[in-house]
């Protein structure tokens, strides 16, 4: 018997639901000692292109 769903069809579902696209932000600050801090965090976008924003702007809010 084969499967009946793929992987691909899962995937293709979740996606089916929402048009959002989820991104890791990294942020790299450098401290008062001079060493670096990275604060990272997942945003959710609609368009790939809205990343350069994200990250000139520091972290938007939720949509």
């Amino acid at each position: 018997m084969s499967r009946q769903k793929t992987f691909v069809d899962k995937i293709r579902k979740r996606r089916s639901g929402s048009d959002l696209v989820s991104v890791k932000v990294i942020v790299a600050s450098k401290t008062e000692k001079g060493t670096y801090r990275f604060n990272e965090k997942f945003v959710r976008v609609k368009d790939l292109n809205e990343v350069e924003k994200i990250v000139k702007g520091g972290y938007p809010q939720e949509h």
